[in-house]
């Protein structure tokens, strides 16, 4: 199975906008902090996409973001998912409630005491760095293990 996904993290006075993923129960995020975005929809652009999850998700309406990545998750032997990833320091509008769990302004220093997914903290050092436009690969196993990492082709580390 293949999916497309958008994942933006929001910057406000040195911090990120986290959901806290508490409300679907069989959701692999579970429990799990990350940035918003979601699924692509029919014809739509990573852009696009981008821009509708956001303003489901937080109420905001970005006015300023960058695409910094693609990051390609593999999951067991039949799941992939190609994920593009912004970053955005420019919204307006009101903050809403989000109907997949908390939302909350993190410290950025403070971000990597969540409970966060593995590859998440490769790609967010990454986003710290300042690092060009990449192309990350995060392997897991069905036991949520990560298994593989490779930048840009080249391989990391595992």
């Amino acid at each position: 199975m293949k999916e497309l996904s958008t994942l933006c993290y929001i910057e406000k006075d040195g911090k990120y906008l986290m959901l806290h993923r508490t409300v679907k129960e069989n959701d692999v995020n579970r429990d799990k902090w990350i940035g918003v975005g979601g699924h692509f929809e029919k014809n739509e652009s990573p852009e696009e996409c981008l821009l509708r999850e956001v303003k489901e998700e937080t109420g905001y309406t970005l006015t300023s973001w960058q695409y910094r990545g693609i990051v390609t998750f593999v999951y067991g032997e039949d799941t992939i998912e190609y994920m593009s990833l912004f970053t955005a320091d420019g919204f307006e509008g009101t903050q809403i409630s989000c109907d997949e769990g908390e939302l909350e302004w993190v410290e950025k220093a403070a971000i990597y005491d969540l409970n966060l997914w593995e590859g998440d903290k490769i790609f967010l050092r990454l986003l710290e760095e300042n690092h060009p436009f990449f192309s990350l690969k995060l392997v897991y196993d069905t036991d949520d293990v990560l298994q593989y990492v490779a930048l840009d082709g080249k391989r990391l580390w595992l």
